[in-house]
């Protein structure tokens, strides 16, 4: 099952269910895909439409819950590498994870809005919303409370993190709203679904050219099953909270990364692309975003059929 969410005056939009093509729509039933998960029934395909992606909000729009994980490790090892500090061995084997914002989703077409002096980033990264999932779930259990999957961009305030951080008690100001593709999948409904990954190019474009074309089923330290119970070791998970991948990061035989344009995969975020410049010659040679720059975030079946939808936005400059 496909599923979207229309702008419809209430703050947690309309549900509705979509073709295989994303080409035609008809209502879900339940007002809300909250509504959906707490329990509702999808509506017969009885009325159909024409899809109207340029009325989507967040598959979510709001949320009782987001938070994002470290299932690429290589991204965070770069980080770390990057400014010279050692990376603690436990990273590899018990994944780092922050509560976001969720009140206030970004639609997959809404500007970015910031002050470019704060160092404006995306961050392409997979995501899954959970039903029920109770305190001290293991792995197995974890992973078939998994309902939908979906792509996010998880914009990122660089030049406000390292303050953050350094009071030692977590990101606020640096992670304003993100937002998430249109349109949100059943595993069930995707062929690249496998072992609690989403195997595929996730596909990152800046200003129209390529940035990223990421395996997103590769380099893969801990899958969504692992991130749900760490989440859920000492809590229950409400239906509808959202468990984001982190940086979707990839390796070239065994080492950092390359940018499309010199044969390898690129990246997922600009901090990932400076993070390998400072590695390599000393400094970050990459802006990051400015207005008008537009990301652009999807990924594909293997006919060129689009999957989930785009992510399309522009940085607006703060007003």
């Amino acid at each position: 099952m496909k599923v979207a969410t229309l702008a419809s005056g209430s703050p947690d939009g309309e549900m509705v269910c979509l073709s295989g093509d994303l080409t035609q729509m008809w209502p879900a039933g339940p007002a809300s895909l909250q509504g959906y998960l707490d329990g509702g029934v999808t509506g017969k395909p009885d009325v159909y439409g024409p899809f109207l992606a340029e009325r989507c909000l967040s598959p979510l729009p709001r949320a009782y819950q987001f938070l994002d994980g470290s299932a690429y490790v290589n991204h965070v090892e770069l980080v770390r590498q990057a400014r010279g500090a050692q990376m603690p061995q436990s990273f590899w084997t018990d994944p780092l994870m922050y509560q976001g914002g969720s009140d206030s989703f970004l639609a997959p077409t809404d500007p970015i809005v910031g002050d470019p002096e704060w160092g404006i980033d995306f961050e392409g990264e997979v995501a899954v919303i959970t039903g029920p999932v109770r305190m001290g779930a293991d792995r197995e259990e974890a992973l078939t409370a998994i309902r939908f999957v979906m792509l996010c961009n998880d914009v990122s305030l660089r030049n406000l993190i390292p303050a953050e951080l350094g009071k030692g008690f977590g990101f606020v100001q640096s992670k304003p709203s993100c937002a998430f593709s249109p349109v949100a999948v059943t595993p069930d409904d995707l062929p690249g679904w496998r072992d609690g990954r989403l195997h595929g190019t996730l596909r990152v474009d800046l200003n129209g050219a390529p940035f990223g074309r990421l395996q997103s089923g590769q380099d893969v330290t801990f899958d969504f099953g692992t991130l749900i119970a760490h989440a859920a070791k000492t809590r229950n998970l409400a239906a509808g909270t959202i468990v984001g991948s982190g940086t979707v990061s990839n390796k070239l035989d065994g080492g950092p990364g390359k940018t499309v344009a010199a044969g390898g995969a690129g990246y997922a975020c600009i901090a990932e692309q400076r993070m390998i410049e400072t590695i390599q010659q000393g400094a970050p040679r990459t802006p990051f975003m400015q207005p008008g720059d537009r990301v652009q975030i999807w990924m594909e079946d293997e006919t060129g059929q689009s999957i989930f939808g785009m992510i399309d936005q522009t940085v607006q400059a703060l007003a």
